[in-house]
């Protein structure tokens, strides 16, 4: 338990230089940044690998790191692509270092690890879809915060240091839109793969559970959301709205789930 809390905690100290010099040199694209970016990602990683050693462990501690190392992830790979997204980073990072401090406070709960089963191959693979999918729809979140804030700093004619670290509503609009999209197909993908693992388990397709459930209705608001941005132009503050919405949905059925069984409940 203490090793434990100890290699979250150094993960989570491993956030920190990153996050420190968005705020203080932010939309910073320099070698310093990817240097401290690569630290951060090698330490939500190495929790993951060492926790993966034992078998997949279904508790909210390693849910989180899960997260977070999909979130960096993501976010270099974004980053390398298109240079503006770099400026989210001066909500993304503080967001997922307060992620890792949470992993850590919880990092001693007990968790059973998975037991192994016919469907030991379709499992993994739709726990890692299911961690991409909460990764790209978070950033596309922190993208609608970020145009949320930017709208409403435009209509105040209050621009804030954090709204001119941002990238433009354009940007943030741009950015939200394909992420969601992709997001859309990989959580469309992970539903599949849900239902297959289940299906070579229990012979049934579909179980109406709380994480079924709400994964179910966020890839509806993320339907409906497409859709709309696509028929009526919908954009904005509206379509940040949205977007969090959905986010929050994702939520609660990834980690939500795990708060309420391993900390509420229990």
């Amino acid at each position: 338990m203490t090793n434990g809390y100890l290699l979250s905690l150094a993960a989570a100290v491993a956030l920190l230089p990153v996050t420190l010099l968005v705020w203080r040199r932010p939309g910073a694209a320099a070698a310093s940044f990817w240097v401290l970016l690569a630290v951060a990602i090698a330490g939500a990683c190495t929790v993951l690998a060492v926790h993966q050693g034992h078998g997949w462990t279904p508790g909210l501690s390693q849910a989180l790191w899960a997260t977070i190392a999909a979130c960096l992830l993501i976010f270099a790979l974004l980053g390398a692509l298109v240079r503006e997204s770099l400026r989210l980073s001066i909500l993304l990072l503080p967001y997922l270092l307060l992620l890792g401090l949470l992993a850590t406070c919880v990092a001693g709960l007990p968790s059973a690890p998975l037991s192994a089963g016919a469907a030991t191959a379709w499992l993994d693979l739709h726990i890692l879809i299911s961690v991409s999918t909460y990764g790209l729809v978070t950033l596309a979140a922190v993208a609608s915060l970020a145009l949320f804030l930017q709208e409403r700093a435009l209509k105040a004619k209050r621009p804030t240091a954090i709204t001119r670290a941002l990238p433009s509503m354009t940007d943030c609009e741009t950015l939200e839109v394909r992420l969601m999209a992709i997001g859309l197909f990989v959580l469309g993908v992970g539903l599949l793969t849900g239902m297959a693992t289940e299906y070579m388990e229990a012979h049934r397709l579909l179980i109406l559970d709380h994480k079924t459930v709400f994964s179910l209705l966020a890839f509806l608001v993320i339907g409906i959301l497409l859709l709309l941005h696509r028929v009526s132009g919908l954009r904005g503050r509206r379509a940040a709205r949205i977007a969090l919405l959905a986010y929050l949905l994702l939520t609660l059925a990834y980690p939500g789930v795990k708060v309420v069984t391993q900390i509420i409940l229990a």
